[in-house]
């Protein structure tokens, strides 16, 4: 606050004591709120002018308002110390507190005035503190309203054109193909346009990935389709997984049998059927009724549905036990596992998943990968697992420049034809061009020349119909970095030596367990759900203590932790650059939009509540406050779930880039084989190192579902 004291004593040499200490308290309380300089001339202007020196008109009087509130807007920081008041004479607070009364007010003895009257006209100090008093008032009541206030989020809503034809088949029910054919609509979210003038088509019995970057809206189209929001045929059943199974009492197994509703309709008539006959209350209608549904139970095969349903729940991750625990018993990820299960029992014509791989492990998502190759009606799938829709796509559809292309093949064929087909884009727009620019010098040359007039008027013709192509459209290329100036430092890094840990003394997550790592360890931990993969790396990280062994990690450790339920962690309310302006006070608002952006939250983006973003960008955000800190090794748990394929790779090419050590937790095949040099699977209460890599892990998982009959 001295510059501004500094620019009061110069520009007002003979300003009266009381004055200047009322003039920079009100600079010292809010000097952060004047968001300009007419506010600043508001509260204080009118009592400056009251005491200016002759000569000094409003308009001086506004420079210096301005050059106070340029002082306090540089050096913000520091503005609670700009109210500091000089003292005329040295004090010994210790004098002054002896007999001090604790209910005086001693501000009075501090400040000792200068000997001269006071020229402050009393009535318009107190007109000025009161308009004062009232702004700060309403400003509390505004942030009040915008903190406590609920959030209200922007809908999606898509429009379609009409068919008349379609309208008249399927009004008259001679519709019968389960193809979907959704011609010529719009996407929006808010007033944001996701997608315009679109057609989607899906075959019966193909499999299609739908893949585009982040926050484009692939998840909100899957919604629009679920919702029938866009015009589907009645007869299609859809069957979109999205939210978790409600916990109740209902056994697992039971849960997935009773979403076979035909099956579960008929055993309760053919169950109340023969109660009545039993009972001797029939009225001789019954057996042909009983007939006719065992017939029809017959021909469903539902005396198979168990062992069906079974084999799912099983090849998912649940056991025998695990199959009897009511669902309540359950977390929200095996939960959500659940609604898998009881999608793919159910068999719907067209089955929507969104990034059905996030909530499995490598083992899980090996069996569905053969699971849904024999899938008999149509999937759409949003997925950012190059794997997974290698395995499983047979055609790939990707949404970019608010429309959606469609693509034969799985997905490496689609980035092949993908790049031939932008080159082939390319050099046809570039050829046009030069031919435009050739008849153009043309007619540049003969516009005015009568003999020519007619040639003219035909090349003119002749530009106006041509086709106008567009250049190609290039993505922006992600770019992600992991600051990483911190000084090396020798081992032992971070080690577990002869850990064993338990939740329950009955049932031992780790016995004798012994892990190391250091700055150059490229680790990744895999194994099934529930196997203690998360729990090793709390242990690691040294927010779970272990029952016994010793943690040692090395007084310079710093660690970055990204946990996989990453949102939970995050004020949804608020905006990323609010976000990280709570976490790590005391920068500037560029400083937070330059973090940001570092992990492309960038723009609009940056200032949008967070419950506004997509998965991917969420997740982007989470990486912007993690590395805000400069950790120098970072623990990771699923990096690359909702992150498109593109961030992925650019994350794993900022990790290699990384000075410092790093142990991950993943399911992405592609991100693994990418990023670590060290495969550690997490089983049997104890981590095991693989030598072969995913490779040999792999098989191992393969050779495991043959011998139990899961392939």
């Amino acid at each position: 606050m001295a510059s501004c004291a500094d620019i009061l004593r110069s520009e007002f040499p003979e300003l009266d004591g009381e004055v200047f200490a009322y003039v920079t308290g009100i600079l010292h309380s809010s000097g952060g709120d004047f968001e300009s300089v007419d506010e600043l001339v508001e509260a204080v202007g009118e009592l400056l002018q009251e005491v200016a020196p002759a000569g000094k008109d409003e308009g001086a009087v506004r420079e210096v308002c301005q050059r106070l509130f340029n002082a306090l807007q540089l050096d913000e920081g520091r503005a609670q110390r700009c109210s500091q008041v000089l003292l005329d004479a040295p004090i010994q607070l210790s004098q002054i507190t002896d007999g001090y009364d604790s209910s005086a007010d001693l501000l009075p003895g501090l400040l000792l005035k200068r000997g001269q009257a006071s020229m402050v006209d009393a009535k318009k100090l107190e007109k000025a503190e009161a308009r004062l008093k009232a702004k700060q008032d309403r400003r509390m009541e505004k942030d009040s309203t915008k903190s406590s206030g609920p959030l209200v989020l922007e809908e999606a809503t898509a429009s379609q054109a009409a068919s008349k034809k379609e309208t008249r088949m399927e009004s008259s029910g001679k519709n019968k193909s389960y193809d979907v054919r959704i011609e010529n609509f719009d996407v929006s979210f808010g007033e944001r346009v996701l997608l315009a003038g679109a057609d989607l088509n899906l075959a019966f019995g193909r499999r299609y990935g739908l893949v585009g970057r982040n926050g484009l809206g692939k998840t909100t189209l899957l919604k629009m389709i679920a919702s029938r929001s866009l015009r589907i045929p009645s007869h299609i059943s859809i069957l979109h997984v999205e939210q978790e199974v409600a916990g109740d009492e209902t056994p697992a197994l039971q849960s997935v049998l009773e979403c076979d509703t035909t099956r579960e309709s008929l055993l309760r008539e053919e169950k109340e059927l023969t109660a009545k006959v039993n009972a001797g209350r029939g009225e001789g209608t019954e057996g042909a009724r009983l007939s006719e549904i065992y017939a029809k139970l017959e021909e469903i095969e539902a005396d198979k549905a168990p062992a069906r349903a079974s084999v799912i729940l099983a090849g998912l991750g649940f056991n025998a036990k695990m199959q009897q625990q009511t669902t309540k018993e359950f977390s929200g990820g095996w939960r959500m596992r659940l609604a898998l299960a009881r999608a793919l029992f159910a068999r719907p014509d067209l089955l929507l998943l969104d990034e059905p791989t996030n909530m499995l492990d490598v083992r899980a998502i090996l069996w569905l990968e053969n699971y849904l190759q024999t899938w008999q009606s149509t999937i759409l799938v949003v997925s950012h697992d190059r794997n997974f829709l290698n395995a499983v796509a047979t055609d790939i559809i990707h949404l970019h420049s608010l429309r959606l292309d469609a693509y034969r093949g799985d997905f490496e064929n689609f980035m092949k034809t993908k790049e031939e087909r932008l080159k082939n884009q390319q050099r046809e727009y570039e050829a046009q061009q030069q031919y435009r620019e050739h008849i153009q010098v043309f007619i540049d040359r003969f516009r005015y020349n009568a003999n020519r007039a007619s040639q003219v008027q035909s090349k003119l013709k002749l530009l106006e119909k041509l086709p106008e192509l567009k250049p190609v459209d290039k993505e922006s290329e992600v770019m992600m970095k992991f600051p990483d100036g911190f000084e090396k430092f020798s081992p032992p890094i971070l080690q577990l030596d002869e850990v064993d840990f338990c939740y329950d003394p009955s049932h031992y997550i780790f016995r004798s367990l012994s892990v190391s790592a250091d700055l150059e360890s490229r680790i990744c931990v895999v194994g099934e759900n529930g196997a203690g993969k998360s729990t090793m790396l709390k242990i690691l990280m040294g927010e779970l203590a272990p029952v016994r062994g010793i943690r040692h990690a090395h007084r310079n450790l710093k660690i970055g932790y990204f946990s996989q339920h990453h949102v939970d962690q995050l004020d949804l309310n608020i905006s990323a650059v609010e976000l990280l302006a709570r976490k790590f006070p005391g920068k500037t608002e560029e400083e937070y939009r330059h973090q940001l952006g570092s992990y492309g939250v960038s723009g609009e983006l940056a200032v949008r509540p967070v419950a506004s973003l997509s998965g991917g960008q969420k997740s982007r955000v989470a990486f912007a406050q993690m590395t805000m800190s400069c950790p120098n090794f970072y623990i990771l748990d699923e990096p690359t779930n909702h992150l498109d394929m593109e961030t992925i790779e650019a994350l794993a090419k900022a990790l290699n880039k990384f000075r410092g050590g790093i142990i991950l937790v993943s399911h992405d095949e592609c991100f693994i084989r990418l990023v670590c040099q060290e495969l550690w699977v997490c089983e049997n209460a104890t981590v095991t190192r693989i030598e072969g890599g995913f490779d040999q892990y792999r098989d191992i998982l393969k050779e495991q579902f043959r011998k139990e009959g899961f392939l």
